[in-house]
């Protein structure tokens, strides 16, 4: 079936790519009088350059949603660029579609973006048939229960909320409250790699998804796009897929992903996935749904004998009913002028080189190399490496966001936006973060063996081989002294700071002033 042979119809069912959930109601029964379509979108590859390997996964995971939903019976358009290149515009596409079948009905699942909701709020009043909003069925906090826990341009701290989902949904609680009998244990979750641990990291569950025909079309059709992609893309595509990592990773990760799970290393071939579930991508494609995750880390963690421990499955369950949850909320209670937000007026633009990893900052060679191969780094390496360099740097938060959106697999803008804009950049001016995740070279060195292979010394301030991260902490440190300098959270920089003399920090405020107007050198 192809956009020159659809039939007469009484309604059509719009799916998005981040739409793939197989238990939705609407798959419950077959109607012959309802037409899927799943499309892949020109609009969808061009608002952002995005990472090869993210444009032939969420294609690739499409078309096998696609065949699945055929499989048991229902009418379905999967149409590929070669289909749709001519249409510039969702509304476009849909506006054809809806005249060449003659549907009296058209029906979607309410986007989890912004951009996406305005496109199709805007279609109502463009057509003269019925159309109608559901519930994607994915989340856990129902969306018209978002203003009872988010209110807009109003701080939300992420703990307090974490414990109310807890409690909602009975997760890891007993009668008389958090099992273990505390909430969070995010100060065992620290700890960074030995010789002997790096050792016992274990090889990371890939698989091999024919991606010709797919890279052929982004190649046929000029679609602009970053990183590398091999003929056999690495991540899970389907929900067979989904759930044989899933397994894996509570097979053999999740006894350490706690203990681990903010650690770095580029001493080991298993570097880039280390303990991390690298599930992300199948449950922002809602292939997966987050209870059935979390219910999974549960049984794991009970039937384990003590090889995992409270720790590990805590922190790993807190990445997904905790923080998953509370930054859509945040996202959704502050658009559309969020996604504007530069309290800290930073404005400088982005490196070339966070395209490329020609950096000689060791840590942000590795981080963004291995970004740009696999599509992917874990939260520290992009908060504390990434993020935290952006920061320092006053780097432009929109070049930030369109770099962090297009590079990695699993990132849409309702989970990306808060993350960078808020808790890495600190551009929202707080709602997220209660202080600016800012670091010195220190603790890119306590978490990593990076710094052991860096031209920069990370000991050193001002000399000139000095590790950048330095000099351009203080510098910030000092340039929002007004901002920050009340903050009880910052109390122990701005204290030390004072200690330094006047000769000291005249120094290091010389030594990033002369970093930030070279930062293309660095």
């Amino acid at each position: 079936m192809n956009l020159d042979q659809l039939p007469k119809i009484r309604n059509v069912r719009w799916i998005f790519g981040d739409q793939l959930n197989a238990n939705h109601s609407w798959y419950a029964d077959k109607c012959d009088d309802t037409l899927y379509v799943i499309a892949e979108l020109p609009q969808e590859t061009n608002y952002v350059s995005h990472h090869a390997q993210k444009v032939c996964a969420f294609f690739l995971a499409m078309e096998a949603f696609s065949e699945s939903l055929q499989s048991r019976g229902h009418k379905v358009l999967h149409l590929t660029l070669d289909d749709s290149i001519e249409f510039e515009s969702l509304q476009q596409l849909v506006k054809v579609i809806i005249t060449r079948t003659g549907c009296s009905s058209f029906e979607y699942q309410r986007p989890d973006e912004h951009r996406l909701l305005g496109q199709l709020q805007e279609l109502t009043s463009q057509v003269n048939i019925t159309v109608k909003e559901v519930d994607s069925e994915h989340f856990l906090l129902p969306f018209e229960e978002l203003p009872s826990y988010f209110k807009p341009n109003t701080s939300v701290r992420m703990e307090m909320f974490y414990r109310k989902m807890r409690k909602r949904f009975n997760i890891l609680m007993t009668n008389d409250g958090p099992l273990g009998e505390r909430w969070n244990f995010d100060k065992e979750n620290r700890k960074s790699f030995s010789k002997k641990s790096l050792s016992e990291i274990p090889e990371p569950l890939i698989f091999k998804n024919d991606a010709r025909a797919v890279i052929a079309r982004i190649e046929k059709h000029k679609i602009k796009t970053v990183g590398v992609a091999d003929d056999s893309l690495l991540w899970p595509i389907d929900k067979t897929q989904s759930l044989q990592l899933l397994e894996y990773f509570c097979e053999f990760g999740l006894s350490r992903f706690g203990l681990y799970q903010d650690a770095m290393t580029e001493n080991s071939e298993y570097q880039w996935s280390l303990y991390h579930s690298r599930l992300s991508f199948s449950l922002n494609t809602k292939i997966l749904h987050p209870m059935q995750v979390i219910q999974t880390a549960i049984q794991a963690f009970e039937n384990s004998k003590g090889e995992i421990n409270l720790a590990q499955v805590e922190g790993f369950i807190r990445q997904i009913l905790g923080w998953r949850e509370y930054v859509r909320g945040m996202y959704w209670s502050n658009m559309p002028n969020y996604s504007t937000a530069n309290s800290l007026d930073a404005n400088r633009p982005l490196p070339s080189w966070f395209w490329s990893g020609n950096t000689k900052m060791n840590c942000l060679k590795k981080s963004i190399q291995q970004t740009m191969t696999y599509s992917y780094a874990h939260h520290i390496q992009r908060l504390m490496v990434t993020g935290n360099f952006s920061l320092l740097a006053g780097l432009s938060p929109n070049e930030v966001d369109e770099w962090y959106l297009g590079v990695y697999v699993d990132a849409i803008e309702w989970v990306e936006l808060p993350n960078t804009r808020g808790m890495a950049l600190f551009a929202d001016g707080g709602l997220i973060a209660s202080k600016p995740y800012a670091a010195s070279g220190n603790y890119i060195n306590k978490m990593s063996d990076y710094c052991k292979g860096c031209v920069y010394n990370v000991k050193e301030r001002t000399t000139e081989d000095a590790c950048p991260f330095n000099a351009l902490y203080w510098h910030f440190i000092d340039r929002n002294k007004e901002r920050f300098s009340g903050n009880p959270r910052m109390a122990f920089p701005y204290s030390t700071w004072r200690k330094y003399s006047s000769q000291e920090q005249a120094n290091i405020i010389a030594k990033g002033d002369s970093l930030l107007t070279n930062l293309e050198s660095l």
